[in-house]
């Protein structure tokens, strides 16, 4: 009789053991079904145990899609930036998008712009156009950088999307920027002319649309140290200012700008200094005899 009640409660033990030892088992070995998400930016996401939910796509944690571009897109200046974030990323409507090369090289900066009200806590679509300075790698990486009024960096969100660089054709523009040391008269008076426009050679991709790419370079703002040493400057770029339309006719260019922050109104030195660098970087292209901004509010004193 010990014998059999003995068995029994190996046989107890036995069945205890193995249901605990199986239902982990089944635990660790959960299957997914195979399907797939695609995420925004173009890449896929599958579904991961125990709960066999999608995992995340990138820049959900953050809080920010970027649907252009893709990631590891080939990508050519300018470049076409479309997305939604939550309405804490921007201020005034705004923050910021930088581009690097392989080697942390900086490319180019956009202020990016929110479509829709962003005094909320729901994703709003944004939208921009990054002009940038030719890479020296293949590979780089597209910055997103929140608005961060208060300066601390606790508060700086940072948002990365891997690009590659298109191989493209280049040809070399000039670009006008503004030196007083040649703009003076006997007495040592800046005369704010023309004598004080002086060019800088860049380069820019061969497009269908090398006037309006030049002039966006120029409005980009960006000297090297050496011409800086030379007594080279400007007050581009203007926050807000971007060229929308270019327009060439029967000799006459028309230049349409968006300037929702009216910086190019001011003194009439000053303006006319902005009026001149743009007039003498549109006047190198063939064709173009007259240069007309619209709205005609614009560099005005």
């Amino acid at each position: 009789m010990r014998k059999i009640l003995f068995l029994i409660l190996i046989i107890i033990l036995i069945l205890i053991l193995g249901g605990i030892y199986f239902s982990t088992k089944k635990e660790k070995g959960v299957v997914c079904t195979q399907d797939v998400k695609e995420c925004s930016d173009g890449s896929f996401v599958s579904r991961i145990p125990p709960k066999c939910e999608f995992a995340a796509c990138p820049g959900e944690k953050e809080v920010i899609l970027i649907s252009l571009p893709k990631k590891n897109e080939k990508i050519k200046s300018p470049l076409k930036i479309e997305g939604q974030a939550r309405g804490f990323w921007f201020f005034e409507a705004q923050f910021t998008a930088e581009l690097y090369d392989g080697n942390n090289n900086f490319l180019g900066r956009d202020i990016l712009t929110a479509k829709n009200d962003w005094m909320t806590e729901n994703f709003v679509p944004f939208e921009g156009e990054l002009t940038f300075f030719p890479p020296s790698t293949t590979f780089g990486t597209l910055k997103f950088l929140s608005a961060n009024p208060s300066g601390l960096p606790e508060n700086q969100k940072i948002f990365e999307v891997p690009v590659q660089f298109e191989k493209l054709s280049f040809k070399k523009v000039l670009l006008y920027y503004y030196n007083p040391e040649n703009d003076k008269d006997e007495s040592g008076n800046i005369m704010c002319s023309r004598k004080g426009v002086v060019p800088v050679e860049r380069e820019i991709p061969l497009t269908k649309t090398p006037i309006q790419d030049t002039i966006k370079l120029l409005l980009e703002g960006k000297l090297t140290e050496e011409e800086k040493a030379r007594g080279i400057t400007t007050e581009y770029p203007l926050g807000g200012l971007k060229l929308s339309e270019a327009n060439l006719k029967d000799g006459i260019l028309t230049l349409k700008f968006d300037d929702p922050l009216n910086k190019t109104s001011g003194g009439a030195c000053r303006v006319g200094i902005l009026w001149f660098q743009i007039e003498a970087t549109a006047k190198q292209f063939p064709g173009v005899k007259e240069v007309k901004f619209l709205s005609e509010e614009l560099f005005q004193p």
